[in-house]
């Protein structure tokens, strides 16, 4: 955020972002106080937010609402959060998956399902997390760089605060995608080029602009606390336990990273038991850079040119790509990728074994479950949860082609007898 913002650091309201105490560097650990920065002032590694967390409660928490914010207390928020206006998101279903287990050769499986947030992905919880800083930090102009969920995300946060909102979107993104931005704001700028370029661009803007709150640029330490609650609800889904292996998306890896953040958390404070827990990457072949690397047991992560269908996951260099690898390293679990086609055919499987019409970041996350099992990288035998991040009416061009009416006939019953399906 710009200096006239950052300014303001200094007369933020006692508890303006709750329990959290500093930012800290993620590479030296030295901590900076509280404000719009994501950048360590001693070597520019990246920023998260640190904590005094308070004894909570099971009990606690159930007697919150039924969304993110019944996880207040582990959140970089003021303890009045409900009281400004905000989507609400979380506590979506975690819903037993049997027939997809079944198909896919598993024991006990679980689908993660947050299409079902306000604006039908997971973002909704990231963004929350964003707007609840931008106006503790007194921003004026709610912002983002997008690859789609999260431009229809802060577009509708925007618009439910009151505040005014400018999205920044790839120009070849899905059409629906654009249009479920733009119905919330007017403030929709197509950019040409690819997500990585908006992001440049977005930097750019944040570092010149006065008042500007980029949600995954400069407050991007607080937006991505909120994936931390998907980690969270699975656990207290689950009676308050962690499943035995867990399968994510990839695009910028923070996702990824926060949940594990979350079972930590979750284990220091009591809250479950303390267990090994497998952490597994998911990411689409045309843009699988976390993915090359951990299979080349490589150093880095070495910046690719997205070119696929899962769009939502099309971010060629992820700046949580690293501390992806440490986590899966760590935990026992891999980062695998599928081809566009693996990825359309686990849309549908999805879909008709399960009800759950997901999008291509969901069809990745199902394709790479389906390998994972099929290469023997992750036991079958064992508690899985996989994570359905977005609503399958966003990118309907991707199976639009491989679906549609198994026949079409006269309207007579012989006509319907013909085609064998009595």
């Amino acid at each position: 955020m710009s200096t006239a913002v950052a300014e303001k650091k200094t007369t933020l309201r006692d508890g303006a972002f709750g329990h959290a105490t500093a930012l800290s560097c993620r590479e030296c650990g030295h901590q900076t106080a509280l404000g719009p920065f994501y950048a360590c002032p001693e070597c520019f590694g990246p920023l998260e937010i640190a904590y005094d967390f308070p004894q909570v409660t099971r009990e606690e928490i159930e007697a919150g609402p039924r969304n993110i914010w019944r996880y207040k207390a582990l959140l970089p928020v003021p303890s009045d959060i409900e009281s400004s206006p905000n989507t609400e998101p979380g506590f979506t279903r975690l819903l037993p998956a049997a027939n997809l287990a079944r198909e896919l050769g598993l024991t006990r499986l679980w689908v993660k399902d947050d299409s079902t947030n306000p604006t039908n992905s997971f973002k909704d919880r990231v963004v929350a997390c964003a707007l609840s800083a931008a106006r503790e930090l007194g921003a004026t102009v709610f912002a983002c760089p997008s690859t789609g969920n999260l431009a229809n995300a802060v577009a509708a946060a925007g618009a439910r605060a009151g505040m005014k909102t400018v999205v920044f979107i790839p120009s070849n993104l899905e059409q629906p995608k654009q249009v479920n931005s733009a119905v919330f704001t007017e403030q929709l700028v197509a950019v040409d080029g690819t997500y990585d370029d908006v992001n440049k661009l977005a930097q750019e803007i944040a570092a010149e602009e006065d008042g500007w709150a980029f949600v995954n640029v400069n407050v991007r330490p607080y937006y991505a606390e909120g994936s931390k609650t998907l980690g969270y609800e699975i656990a207290e889904q689950l009676g308050w336990r962690l499943p035995d292996q867990v399968v994510i998306p990839v695009a910028s890896g923070s996702q990824l990273t926060k949940v594990d953040k979350a079972f930590r958390e979750l284990i220091t404070l009591g809250l479950v038991e303390d267990k090994p827990y497998k952490v597994y990457g998911a990411q689409a072949a045309g843009c699988s850079p976390v993915s090359t690397a951990f299979k080349t047991d490589a150093p880095a992560i070495r910046p690719v040119k997205p070119d696929t269908i899962a769009k939502s996951l099309a971010i060629g260099n992820p700046a949580d790509g690293i501390y992806v690898l440490d986590v899966c390293h760590r935990t026992g679990g891999a980062v695998e990728d599928v081809t566009d086609d693996e990825v359309r055919a686990a849309i549908v499987l999805l879909a008709r074994t399960e009800g759950i019409f997901t999008e291509t970041a969901g069809g990745t996350t199902v394709g790479v479950l389906k390998k994972l099992v099929e290469t023997r990288q992750l036991d079958p035998e064992l508690e899985t949860v996989v994570i359905n991040t977005g609503h399958g009416l966003k990118t309907l061009d991707a199976v639009a082609g491989s679906v549609g009416p198994a026949a079409t006939i006269a309207p007579t019953y012989d006509a319907f007898v013909a085609t064998g399906l009595a």
